[in-house]
């Protein structure tokens, strides 16, 4: 699978210490997509970090958390250790960070949602966006929904993504969902090696 690096663009998606394992809403096994991520950034011009940028009264925490949605513990409250990215994760200087969730009273799980991130891309010339991070059934999911809806190709990097998978089957739930609506799942291994055979 070619990238292109005037069209393509690289959404990594909430790689941060509250969803990352120890955190109040950890994905197991989640930090394994860092240096996945790590290896496909430099094949990308346009990369966008997206984060949970919560305010302390945001209204999906809930006191006894049923960890589903508008039920989670508090998370990725702004200012946090929580919030901020995974030292390990590396951000170049011409990425893009999108705050997502910022209003108290909306849940927002996509980084496309009341963002302006849409329009930033197209401006840019972005027709295709390759989505990783966490979690596949809920942020991931949300995002390249939304990034189908907005009129781009979609791939989500299969080895660069993690779900929470409540209830169980939850992440294959997801992924059917994504492929029925026109989203194409890759791993890293297929995209790398189409770029490094061209040159």
């Amino acid at each position: 699978m070619n990238v292109n690096s005037d069209k393509d663009a690289l959404i990594v998606t909430d790689v941060q210490y509250d969803f990352l394992p120890g955190g109040a809403l950890g994905v197991e096994g989640g930090d394994r997509v860092i240096p996945v991520i790590n290896r496909l950034m430099p094949l990308f011009e346009h990369v966008v970090f997206s984060r949970d940028w919560h305010p302390a009264d945001h209204v999906s925490f809930s006191r006894e958390p049923e960890f589903v949605d508008k039920s989670w513990p508090e998370h990725c409250v702004r200012g946090t250790h929580g919030a901020e990215f995974h030292r390990d994760l590396e951000k170049p200087g011409r990425a893009m960070v999108v705050s997502k969730a910022t209003d108290p009273k909306r849940e927002a799980y996509s980084c496309f949602q009341d963002t302006g991130l849409a329009d930033e891309l197209r401006d840019r010339g972005v027709e295709r966006v390759f989505v990783t991070g966490l979690a596949t059934d809920y942020c991931v999911k949300w995002t390249a929904q939304d990034a189908l809806k907005s009129g781009f190709d979609v791939v989500v990097v299969s080895d660069a993504v993690a779900g929470i998978d409540v209830p169980e089957g939850n992440v294959e739930k997801a992924v059917s969902e994504l492929k029925e609506q026109g989203a194409v799942f890759a791993g890293s291994s297929d995209i790398r090696a189409a770029v490094e055979g061209e040159s």
